[in-house]
């Protein structure tokens, strides 16, 4: 039997957040505490309460592969099959950017479209004002589809708007098959990356200890789907750049600046640990890939000051990066399919905790301070799980969903290689 959920709250207020604002982690701000920290309108701060309950209705600590995940989504295909056989929801025209404050009447397109998908309370009316009560219901919106939480319609934001009721119940109906076959135990203890949502659950005792935003593949470099377990930790880890990389980026970039690989301490072997000077290398050719090519441990080092260690043929992991700035986008997927961790000092102390108690988050900091290697091995594995779920609901009925970046869905067929439409578009 399924489960009985709640309605979402409609009214909602979000600030310029992602989805990763919910970390645990000291370094992190929770949701509440953005919205408390901004200044809005007097008509805002009306609705504090209420939005203080909204936004409760999307922060679950319940995990996205919980055994409940399958029937949240049974519930939400029931509600969407009604939306389509009432005729879907209406487009909202292209146009300049709209933020509070606006009057046009695109808004009113806007507020029937947040309306059907029960991000507006009805009772908000068809008014052309962009007003705070339309502001919070687009914000919610947003965070609901991975977009960044500014209140803006903007180009990303229309997309997913026009995003026929259609497709988004196909989204649905094969996510769970997906969550279902995920509903078993998958331990006490594990780490869930969702590759379409680019974030990281750490899971404990069936609730979230953290969520992490996720740096993930290209679209032509994709991180692969796999069970695995994380076994070891290296921290200032030096990194040997793998062939698909010494091929695709690096001999284009030397033949662009000889000193490329001075500039980023990367030094080359030979499969005899013999050092080579790059003017020993015919960049014209592929030479390069016949040597092994290592950076420094330190600040820049592409996997930045810690590496997590899991069993795959794929040789990628997760990571610490230099590269920050990228977990502020909404669109995450910059990797060569390795997994980018933000705040990974957080999880990796979770990880060493769960195996190995003297270690806690000063120590982490203090051994990254010195900047010298350390590896640790875990005691204990830790399950870990590369997902690709692009739909999911919560106890709340609030209903997520995500680009389906490496076409798996299928929802628009393809462009001719495998690529979808919408994801072509951002090569």
């Amino acid at each position: 039997m399924l489960k009985a959920v709640k309605r979402p709250v409609q009214a909602m207020g979000l600030l310029a957040l992602s989805f990763a604002a919910f970390n645990t982690g000291a370094a992190a701000q929770s949701p509440l505490d953005a919205v408390r920290n901004q200044s809005q309108p007097v008509e805002w701060q009306d609705r504090f309460q209420a939005t203080m309950e909204s936004l409760s209705s999307l922060d679950s600590v319940e995990p996205t592969l919980s055994p409940e995940t399958a029937d949240y989504v049974a519930v939400a295909i029931d509600r969407y099959s009604r939306i389509v056989q009432e005729g879907g929801w209406g487009r909202v025209s292209g146009g300049k950017p709209l933020r509070i404050g606006a009057r046009d009447a695109r808004v009113v397109e806007l507020r029937r479209r947040l309306i059907a998908s029960d991000d507006l309370e009805q009772k908000a009316g068809l008014s052309d004002t962009f007003d705070s009560y339309v502001d919070a219901a687009l914000r919610r919106f947003q965070l609901r589809h991975g977009l960044l939480a500014d209140g803006v319609l903007g180009e990303s934001t229309i997309v997913a708007l026009n995003v026929p009721a259609h497709v988004r119940l196909r989204q649905l109906e094969t996510n769970l098959v997906r969550l279902r076959s995920m509903s078993g135990n998958l331990g006490d203890r594990y780490v869930m990356v969702n590759i379409p949502a680019a974030e990281i659950e750490a899971v404990e005792n069936g609730r979230v200890r953290s969520r992490h935003t996720a740096v993930v593949g290209k679209i032509d470099r994709q991180t692969p789907i796999l069970n695995s377990e994380i076994y070891e930790l290296n921290f200032n880890p030096y990194w040997t750049v793998p062939v698909s990389i010494i091929r695709k980026d690096l001999i284009p970039k030397m033949k662009e600046d000889p000193e490329y690989l001075a500039r980023n301490k990367i030094r080359i072997f030979d499969w005899k640990d013999n050092e080579l000077t790059w003017q020993q290398i015919d960049w014209n050719t592929e030479e390069a890939t016949q040597y092994q090519f290592r950076q420094e441990p330190g600040a820049e080092n592409s996997l930045g000051h810690v590496r997590i260690n899991f069993h795959n043929k794929f040789q990628v992991y997760l990571h610490d990066t230099p590269s920050k700035t990228l977990f502020g986008s909404d669109y995450r997927f910059h990797s060569s399919g390795c997994v980018r961790v933000q705040n990974v000092r957080e999880l990796v102390t979770w990880l060493l905790q769960s195996t190995t108690p003297d270690w806690d988050r000063s120590k982490v900091d203090q051994v990254i301070r010195t900047g010298e290697r350390e590896d640790v091995k875990l005691k204990k594995k830790i399950p870990l799980y590369l997902t690709y779920i692009t739909a999911w609901a919560n106890a709340e009925g609030v209903v997520h969903f995500r680009e389906d970046i490496y076409n798996r869905d299928d929802l628009y067929g393809t462009t001719g290689n495998g690529v979808s439409t919408d994801a072509q578009a951002r090569l």
